[in-house]
């Protein structure tokens, strides 16, 4: 990690903290020792990723910072006894914060904002153990099963891209493996990756820790944006794209039908791919169905598709599909089965027995009149606490609303002080694959029920002019 001068002051001020306190206590926050040492968040995070890297200090999601604790077991006197993992380990490799801090499990009584899931009052909890029963009279259960899934479950997925044939999906542990299979076996390590920016965090993680490099391009209300798209493959030489045409993560833009068209001929023209993760189809909240996924117009195998289950169901179903033509099919299969082989035959079945249950349907119906109501109220308490400024597009779709935070408010420091009062928030910048433009937060609106989103956007409004007034 590059150092400068400033962040080295940093660090050495807390190795001073740490010399005088003992393993477990807490460092003070972000926001204490910007004030403390007179430096930016950006100094400070340095700084402290240096010594989490070091082994010196841990970072807890949803907690804060905290001197490490040195191992007690026999023989072991010290941390220094562990100083050669320094040296067979190597350079350090990318680190996935942002991702366990939106993973990590929420403290009891804290309100999860960050979260990435639907919330266990709206899962389909009695479904799924319906589901879990039937499932568990299938025979062959527990057996080996094929490494691209139960044949029944492809044909599901394949039916509901309207692109792909069974043969062409692979069944997945959830989409985070698919985009780690994806980034792996598309793309050399060293090798850029245009994303649109801001970004899913977890797409970020996993072309970093595959050794790629993600490039910015920029994207408005209504996505990508196809000029500078076209720039960006000339320019980089890139031949791979993430992207999330509809809903995306965490803006909620949908990438208009003309603009669709313009990408994939872009793609085409640069003999590229591109990953289309359609995390959200399953969350149109303001139409009766999503727009046509990017992959039903592309002829020529240009198209990488990801597909979730887990979001509209519940986070313990993890089951997702990549699906693929050609050679690059053969490489991600390949790359699947060295990550684990196949996904255990226990949570396919389930996934189909919940698939084709007669009550699905309506599960899905009243999900989303659900979580329309939680979007329309958070959306009005976000616009009468921060401005119509702060959420000038309303999502059509997705669980998340991309919220600008007025001039001169740190989206880091906001969110460790409201982390204190147990509300849990994403920091925008974490969402950028460089620097970010402003200070922006990603709020869950499936989090709040409809008539708690008054209050608990007054909550935070009141941290904000207690903190920044």
């Amino acid at each position: 990690m590059k150092i400068n001068n400033s962040s080295e002051r940093v660090i050495q001020y807390l190795r001073g903290l740490i010399a005088g306190q003992k393993g477990g206590s807490r460092l003070p926050s972000v926001r204490a020792l910007m004030g403390t040492l007179h430096a930016g968040p950006a100094t400070i995070e340095a700084g402290l990723r240096r010594l989490v890297e070091e082994g010196l200090i841990e970072a807890r999601p949803g907690q804060g910072t905290f001197i490490a604790t040195p191992p007690s077991a026999p023989g072991v006197t010290s941390a220094t006894d562990l100083d050669w993992q320094t040296m067979a380990l190597g350079p350090a490799r990318p680190t996935a914060d942002a991702l366990a801090e939106l993973a990590s499990m929420p403290n009891p009584g804290a309100l999860a904002l960050n979260a990435g899931y639907l919330p266990e009052a709206l899962q389909a909890t009695a479904l799924l153990t319906g589901a879990a029963t039937r499932a568990l009279r299938r025979p062959g259960l527990w057996s080996r099963h094929a490494p691209e899934g139960l044949e029944t479950l492809r044909t599901w997925f394949a039916t509901a891209s309207g692109a792909f044939q069974p043969h062409e999906i692979t069944i997945c542990p959830g989409t985070q493996a698919a985009l780690a299979a994806a980034f792996r076996a598309l793309a050399a390590p060293g090798d850029p990756v245009l994303v649109e920016s801001p970004t899913y965090v977890g797409a970020l993680a996993a072309a970093r820790a595959a050794g790629l490099y993600p490039l910015p391009v920029p994207i408005d209300a209504d996505g990508l944006r196809p000029d500078l798209l076209a720039e960006a493959f000339r320019a980089s030489g890139a031949r791979l794209l993430y992207c999330q045409p509809t809903y995306a993560n965490p803006t909620g833009a949908v990438l208009t039908t003309d603009r669709r068209a313009a990408v994939l001929q872009i793609v085409q023209r640069a003999q590229a791919f591109v990953i289309e993760d359609d995390w959200a189809r399953d969350f149109p909240l303001d139409t009766e169905a999503a727009p046509a996924p990017l992959a039903t117009h592309d002829a020529g195998g240009h198209v990488i598709y990801v597909r979730s289950l887990t979001k509209c169901a519940a986070p313990g179903l993890r089951i997702g599909a990549i699906a693929a033509r050609g050679a690059a099919l053969e490489r991600l299969r390949a790359a699947r089965m060295i990550d684990d082989f196949f996904v255990p035959g226990l949570l396919q079945e389930i996934a189909v027995q919940l698939l084709i249950a007669p009550a699905w349907p309506r599960h899905l119906r009243t999900l989303r009149s659900a979580l329309r109501a939680r979007r329309d109220a958070l959306a009005a308490a976000v616009r009468a606490q921060f401005g119509i400024q702060s959420l000038p597009h309303l999502p059509s779709g997705g669980l998340h609303l991309w919220v600008r935070l007025p001039e001169g408010v740190s989206d880091l420091a906001l969110s460790e002080h409201a982390r204190r009062a147990d509300i849990l928030l994403s920091p925008g910048r974490h969402w950028f694959p460089a620097e970010a433009p402003a200070s922006y937060l990603r709020l869950s609106f499936a989090a709040i029920a409809p008539e708690a989103a008054p209050g608990v956007m007054a909550r935070l409004g009141s941290l904000l002019a207690h903190r920044f007034s």
